[in-house]
């Protein structure tokens, strides 16, 4: 069975980008594929040290970090899905720091010895993304003017994947409990149905 794993950065539980996930979720289970998902704000994982010592030996298997915590069974959550789902609301023109500081420990996902001026990546883009984000302001200044989704197709290619589709939800916060709408529920469905097909 496709695995299909969704990595979230929000906040906010029930916010846009957890209902937006959730649409994800449920379209991908009705093809018949089996998910799981990962809520950043619930998993708790340290401030990348810059040591480099993950980057270090080389391979295409990702570089082992020498810290304790739960980036290593996240790292092998990522390694086990066929598929990735990167989701982050937009705060201060970018992801928010809850995504940023997974994006940091993907480091492990590049070898860099000393000496080498520039990381590489050591995975091939073989599996598939579909990245999901919001903002306070209308969809098509989000995309124009943030830079939300270039990292987290950033963060999927650093992974090994290929972004193969883009949701941009806009007027994310128009009320407290502000509701996706039903166009941009049928977006991230055909998305989804885009990515897992």
């Amino acid at each position: 069975m496709t695995t299909l794993l969704a990595i979230a950065g929000s906040y906010r539980d029930q916010g846009v980008i957890d209902q937006s996930v959730d649409v994800a979720v449920q379209a991908a289970r009705r093809a018949g594929v089996r998910v799981d998902v990962v809520q950043l704000r619930d998993f708790p994982i340290g401030f990348c040290r810059n040591c480099r010592e993950c980057t270090q030996a080389p391979g295409e298997a990702p570089g082992h970090c020498v810290q304790q915590d739960r980036m290593q069974e996240l790292i092998r959550k990522i390694e086990a899905a066929d598929s990735l789902i990167l989701a982050s609301p937009t705060n201060f023109f970018s992801v928010t720091a809850l995504f940023k500081r997974f994006m940091e420990r993907l480091l492990v996902y590049t070898y860099w010895p000393w000496g080498m001026h520039a990381p590489r990546f050591r995975k091939k883009r073989q599996k598939r993304a579909l990245v999901i984000a919001s903002a306070a302001a209308p969809a098509f200044m989000g995309r124009l003017f943030y830079s939300t989704t270039a990292q987290l197709k950033r963060a999927a290619k650093t992974m090994g994947a290929r972004p193969l589709a883009q949701v941009f939800v806009g007027l994310a916060s128009g009320t407290p409990q502000t509701q996706i709408s039903e166009r941009d529920k049928r977006r991230i469905e055909r998305a989804v149905l885009k990515l897992v097909s």
